[in-house]
């Protein structure tokens, strides 16, 4: 199972925190674990500006139709889209059919992510990590 690497406890996202999850841990109880982040493996710096997706969600973004940028107003899309397929890729290698990933993140995000507006409002949406694994056939969960 993928598991997104800051739920292990591993300090990686923006803010340079983790976000350890009791439900990331009983739900990997059994299961070969697979900690991975989609952002620092696509050699984003930790910690690093936030990052919403405007003008759609992760699968627009891979389509070509969104961007991810950062709340300065930088285009972050090749990091994202380069850390999605590298986490599919680790997925792949190591026989992973299932994935939870960290709730709302432009990379992870699973079914809610940040609007692009940087004000806390959500959407219904995935992030781009999420929804390239979801198209390869990997079953996707979130953890709060």
């Amino acid at each position: 199972m993928l598991l997104s690497a800051c739920l292990s406890g591993r300090p990686c996202r923006y803010d340079g925190s983790a976000k350890e999850s009791a439900f990331a841990t009983e739900t990997s109880m059994g299961n070969r674990v697979v900690p991975f982040c989609p952002e620092t493996a696509a050699g984003m710096a930790t910690p690093r500006r936030p990052a919403e997706i405007v003008g759609g969600d992760g699968g627009d973004v891979l389509d070509g139709h969104a961007r991810v940028v950062d709340d300065q107003g930088t285009d972050v899309t090749d990091e994202f889209v380069d850390g999605a397929h590298r986490a599919l890729a680790a997925a792949r290698r190591n026989g992973c059919t299932g994935a939870v990933l960290t709730a709302r993140s432009p990379s992870c995000g699973c079914g809610e992510i940040y609007d692009g507006s940087f004000d806390g409002v959500l959407r219904l949406g995935d992030g781009v990590t999420a929804a390239l694994l979801r198209r390869h056939g990997i079953n996707v969960r979130t953890a709060l």
